[in-house]
């Protein structure tokens, strides 16, 4: 039997973050290249905070896609950042990124990134980049929290 606590946001994500998760904003995605230094695009990105999970769509082809991959190559799961700005209010979720190309999980983002952004082109090289959040740095929580400053 579930109740409403089992359905409430991991702690990590306050429902400042998820509030600001809900706006229209561009972010930015870090992923590491093989030589350890930082790959920093423009993404947008979900959130599904019942799970704790990011989602960004991108090409099966695109460089993060293959950073990810190579991370996953050398032994362990890929570690990513994603940076939300809004003038002074910003967040950055941490955590661990797999890449994901079955046709469901391609589906629920593509969903997902209509409901926040718009519908996305067609893409058939499409995959999805599923981040584990394990870390939530940022002023968010103050600043779109439910109790906001004056």
């Amino acid at each position: 039997m579930s109740s409403a606590a089992d359905s409430a946001p991991p702690p990590l994500l306050g429902p400042g973050v998820v509030a600001f998760f809900t706006e229209r904003h561009l972010a930015t995605l870090t992923t590491l290249r093989a030589d350890g230094s930082p790959h920093v695009v423009p993404v947008g990105v979900t959130l599904d905070a019942a799970t704790g999970t990011a989602r960004v769509i991108t090409s099966g082809t695109s460089a993060k896609v293959r950073h990810v991959r190579g991370g996953q190559a050398q032994g362990g799961p890929a570690r990513v950042a994603v940076c939300q700005v809004d003038g002074k209010v910003w967040t950055t979720l941490e955590g661990t990124a797999v890449v994901r190309e079955d046709a469901g999980s391609v589906a629920e983002a593509e969903a997902r990134y209509a409901v926040r952004y718009q519908q996305p082109r067609v893409n058939p090289a499409r995959v999805v980049l599923e981040i584990s959040i394990d870390r939530v740095l940022g002023n968010a929580e103050r600043w779109r929290g439910p109790e906001e400053p004056q």
